[in-house]
């Protein structure tokens, strides 16, 4: 049997991304989606020399000749225009966030000094030029780029895209995407099932993979019958821009979906893993159009969505899609066949480094075992024995 190895997979699926265009949307809509422009400072930041105490501010050339007792002139309020300082031997009190006023160089804080009838006298001996004022353009100049296009936007981003008055943004659209169990054994959630029977859970895990991708997926099922599959998937090949399946790909009779995929045009790129849990894994294209056909076991289609679905849905929208997290084996384990195994662990930290422990579950079927786990290290297909401390790859889904 011809098997494709894991980091073949990944490859060819990494090599089939694709870029499902651009949208324009309300900033305050665009928290989790991928930014595609450029964020320019459309002024300096800050605008203007900006007062960062409530105090006065003064001429320090004057204190600099000794003169400690300042009249006071006027009031600089933050949002009013930008007043002067007619006689550089009296001050202006300035709030934080006001203009520094003209003919001013330096802000000295109200708890320095003492203000009576009038008069602001300093209780300093030392003053810099410019104290406690945060200079034009300080952070960034007009022009200069604040948040790089391919950025991944958070309430940091709101804050600048409001600042700089992006009402509007730029953002990768987000691929229409639908789930599709297959089985007769298959009830809904709030059914209760014949004793022959189970109830749907592989499509709301992968659900929740994908909600917290931030794609909204609609889900659908199909009864084993190969006429119904292929009408129903013909018309989800014509809608949708992915389609995520679980079942119906191995060796059973009732296994249709490899064969009317490729009835319908699409071009299998490869079919069969090298890998436990998730062997019979199934993917391929047809022009714009991408299909991962997940085996049905909970496990399997758990791992193989977070293994290849994931880094594929990132590298379409232009974000870093590497998992370069690994952990160290707290323990001996074996594991005979010649395939990539995903071990379902535990995870502790000591001292910095991320601890995994084999957590044994009975199975790919096992469903209830992954809330005992945290994650998967992966551990490689050219061995038999893992050794407590070696460090491998982890798949962490916590």
């Amino acid at each position: 049997m011809n098997l494709t190895t894991v980091q073949k997979a990944l490859e060819i699926i990494l090599n089939n991304t694709v870029d499902f265009g651009v949208e324009e949307i309300d900033f305050l809509e665009s928290e989790g989606r991928v930014l595609k422009e450029n964020i320019i400072a459309d002024r300096d930041f800050p605008p203007f020399d900006r007062v960062s105490m409530d105090g006065i501010s003064i001429d320090i050339e004057a204190f600099k000749k000794g003169q400690r007792s300042f009249k006071i002139e006027g009031v600089q309020a933050a949002g009013s225009p930008q007043l002067t300082l007619d006689n550089s031997e009296n001050c202006m009190e300035t709030m934080t966030g006001a203009m520094l006023p003209k003919n001013t160089n330096a802000v000295i804080q109200y708890e320095l000094l003492d203000i009576e009838n009038g008069i602001a006298t300093l209780n300093v001996e030392e003053l810099k030029y410019f104290q406690n004022i945060h200079k034009k353009g300080l952070d960034r100049k007009t022009g200069a780029i604040l948040i790089k296009k391919n950025k991944i936007i958070t309430s940091a981003e709101i804050g600048v895209l409001a600042t700089v008055g992006k009402s509007k943004v730029k953002v990768a659209k987000q691929p229409k995407v639908i789930i599709v169990s297959t089985g007769n054994e298959l009830v809904e959630v709030v059914e209760t099932p014949a004793e022959h029977q189970i109830r749907r859970s592989n499509v709301y895990t992968l659900v929740s993979i994908l909600k917290q991708l931030g794609i909204k997926a609609e889900t659908a099922h199909i009864l084993d019958d190969k006429e119904v599959l292929k009408t129903k998937i013909e018309d989800f090949l014509t809608n949708f821009d992915v389609l995520l399946f679980s079942g119906a790909v191995s060796k059973g009779k009732f296994d249709f979906i490899p064969e009317v995929l490729e009835e319908l045009g699409v071009e299998k790129q490869f079919h069969k893993v090298k890998q436990r849990p998730g062997k019979p894994f199934w993917f391929g294209k047809k022009q714009q159009k991408t299909i991962f056909a997940f085996p049905g076991n909970p496990v399997s289609t758990f791992v193989s969505c977070l293994k290849y679905f994931t880094p594929w849905y990132k590298k379409s929208l232009g974000i870093n899609f590497t998992n370069n997290q690994t952990a160290i084996l707290a323990e001996d384990f074996t594991f005979k066949p010649s395939l990539t195994y995903f071990l379902q662990v535990k995870i502790t930290q000591k001292e910095g480094k991320l601890i995994a422990t084999p957590i044994s579950g009975k199975g790919s079927g096992d469903l209830a075992n992954l809330v005992d786990a945290d994650a998967f290290l992966e551990l490689p297909d050219d061995r038999t024995n893992f050794t407590k401390g070696e460090v491998f790859p982890l798949i962490n889904y916590r």
